[in-house]
């Protein structure tokens, strides 16, 4: 087996509104883009389905509902220097945004050979 060393880093975590933006570009979306940009590995943006925050206001997933008042939460799991310089990449934006980081190891399995 040709599986990698364990990875000792965070899991980086953002919610955003879906509908917010910055500049002409859904927040989400300038999140992916920017961390593309520092080289972090990967992101990956998920639309919640239900859920309050700090504010007490449930917003909830429904059919028939305009699109936009749901919360996306954009994750990445990196190493923590990663996360700083991503951390800071939104400071330098001025962005007013929730964030969480969670002690994370990872690493990659690979496929046996045969």
């Amino acid at each position: 087996m040709n599986d990698s060393a364990p990875i000792e880093g965070v899991y980086l975590r953002f919610f955003v509104h879906e509908n917010r933006r910055h500049g002409s570009v859904l927040l989400y979306e300038w999140l992916l883009a920017e961390a593309k940009k520092l080289g972090l590995p990967g992101g990956t943006a998920f639309r919640s389905i239900a859920g309050y925050g700090r504010h007490g206001i449930t917003h909830e997933a429904h059919f028939l509902e305009l699109a936009g008042q749901e919360t996306v939460r954009v994750d990445f799991v990196v190493p923590r220097d990663a996360a700083e310089r991503m951390l800071q990449r939104v400071r330098e934006e001025n962005l007013e945004m929730f964030y969480a980081i969670l002690p994370a190891t990872f690493g990659k399995l690979e496929a046996r050979t045969p």
